[in-house]
């Protein structure tokens, strides 16, 4: 019997889904815009619900188009939009705010404070990164901080955090799982890309409570399933999607590089097992993770700004 993989991209400006076979040819391929809101100049924000919404309509539509039977899906693979930060109530399911999109400046103050109480070196020597608005950690800190009871829920342990993907396979399994692979968690700013696990002294100095946080899993494995109309389909790779971009271009090698163009430009350079901290301004950051081992990436990233529609 032949078997199918679908593979989904939910991206800043849309979410995509292709159904290819075991040669990588496409059968089946649909796509839907996501709408952007724009709450004050400098805020960008999707609706969580429509994120996982749409990327249900793509993939059923795909599937459609290929003329596929159900029964033929192998499993789900899933890249996304990365830093883009949800929180929602682990009693509900339901996000308590919209999702605050990786492009969003509203967390500069935070970041400030984060500057001021001396942790840049140990940010940049733990996680790769810098301290700026565009990775996870300020966001959260930023909802728990303005959003009316999210820092009590929090403190009880009933709030979650998710990046996109985390977000579609909590909701693709009925909230059976919260988890997220390395690519994504190294986004965050609160991942320790040396120990391979959440920083308790990152979470301490942005106020965040450590059970709010994923499972972090390889990027390849089973990380549940999804009921698709009675078949139990395996959702089976998490990965963010310039890392995705750099092992779908074939660069498996120290020094391959991959660039891609799109709500931004992204220069990804594998630097194999071992982690290399820029000098000059770049960031540092898991570039996959898979049959437990890791490999490292150095970024250049350049933002395309979004704006409202005159």
């Amino acid at each position: 019997m032949k078997r199918y993989i679908i593979a989904l991209d939910q991206g800043t400006t849309s979410s995509r889904a292709l159904v290819l076979d075991d040669e990588k040819n496409i059968l089946g391929i649909a796509s839907k815009e996501i709408k952007q809101i724009y709450p004050e100049e400098g805020f960008i924000e999707h609706d969580p619900l429509e994120l996982f919404n749409s990327i249900i309509n793509v993939m059923k539509e795909a599937v459609k188009k290929s003329g596929i039977s159900k029964s033929e899906i192998a499993g789900i693979g899933i890249a996304n939009q990365r830093e883009t930060t949800i929180i929602f109530n682990k009693l509900t399911g339901e996000p308590i705010y919209n999702a605050i999109v990786w492009q969003c400046r509203r967390t500069v103050e935070i970041c400030q404070r984060l500057e001021k109480s001396g942790m840049s070196e140990y940010i940049r020597n733990n996680t790769g990164l810098i301290i700026d608005p565009y990775f996870s950690g300020t966001k959260i800190t930023w909802i728990l901080e303005n959003i009316e009871g999210a820092k009590e829920l929090a403190l009880a342990g009933n709030l979650g955090f998710s990046t996109v993907e985390s977000w579609l396979l909590y909701k693709l399994t009925g909230g059976a799982e919260h988890k997220t692979d390395m690519t994504n968690a190294s986004r965050t700013m609160l991942f320790n890309i040396r120990n391979l696990c959440w920083d308790a002294v990152l979470c301490e100095a942005l106020n965040i409570p450590m059970s709010m946080l994923p499972e972090v899993v390889e990027s390849s494995g089973v990380f549940g399933h999804y009921d698709f109309d009675g078949y139990k389909i395996p959702i089976t790779s998490l990965v963010g999607d310039q890392q995705a971009a750099l092992f779908g271009q074939g660069c498996y090698h120290i020094g391959d590089v991959k660039n891609t163009y799109g709500t931004g430009c992204f220069l990804l350079v594998n630097t194999g097992e071992k982690l290399v901290i820029s000098k000059s301004g770049l960031i540092s950051t898991i570039g996959i993770s898979y049959g437990g081992k890791v490999s490292y990436a150095i970024e250049g990233s350049v933002f395309i700004e979004l704006h409202p529609k005159s």
